[in-house]
């Protein structure tokens, strides 16, 4: 198995890394505008810009050929953050049954154990995959229209199944880029021995 290397400059101020912060600053907003002023439509759009940021710091790390180490980290640390506090936000709210966000919440919780896999063999942490990031955008979209199906008019109706389809299949891709993450972990646990193991044997 290959061991992962990345061409990731050190540069710390990026337009990806900017927008990475925005979408950090805008989880305690979020949360304020929907659970303490109940302000839906402002905690609305606040969910579709961060989506939209979301996409975008991606695709201008690559075409402007701005990935960074700290970018590398700091967007997927967002991301998590983003749908864990959203997901306990609507689970505050009533909009989804807690068992959704303890299968998604639990699935970040089992990648950050494997984290330590890579931290003991000195290696960085793997490269955002492309369906994770996926995974991540549809669970992103469907969170905004679950809200927007609240209430009892005509276009919530109409919201309704869509959001309870996109969380279903946001949840699916979720679980199965898990199992891809941890899968390649594993591979990495079995291939490459752990630092101090390196020094013990070079001594």
């Amino acid at each position: 198995m290959s061991i992962p290397h990345t061409g990731l400059s050190d540069r710390i101020v990026t337009v990806p890394n900017v927008l990475s912060v925005v979408r950090l600053l805008f989880i305690p907003l979020f949360l304020y505008l929907f659970l303490v002023l109940r302000a839906d439509g402002w905690a609305l759009a606040i969910l579709l810009t961060s989506g939209a940021t979301d996409w975008l710091d991606g695709k201008l790390a690559r075409v402007l050929d701005q990935s960074s180490r700290i970018g590398a980290l700091l967007d997927p640390l967002v991301d998590r953050l983003s749908v864990v506090t959203t997901l306990l936000a609507f689970v505050v709210r009533g909009i989804i049954p807690w068992w959704v966000a303890a299968i998604l919440i639990g699935r970040d919780l089992i990648l950050a154990a494997t984290l330590l896999i890579y931290r003991r063999r000195g290696l960085p942490p793997p490269e955002v995959i492309y369906l994770g990031k996926a995974a991540t955008f549809v669970i992103m979209i469907a969170l905004p229209v679950l809200l927007g199906s609240t209430g009892d008019s005509t276009i919530a109706q109409i919201l309704a199944p869509i959001g309870y389809a996109l969380i279903i299949w946001g949840t699916g891709l979720y679980i199965w880029t898990g199992a891809l993450y941890t899968y390649k972990a594993m591979g990495i646990a079995r291939a490459v021995p752990r630092t101090s193991d390196r020094s013990a044997r070079d001594a």
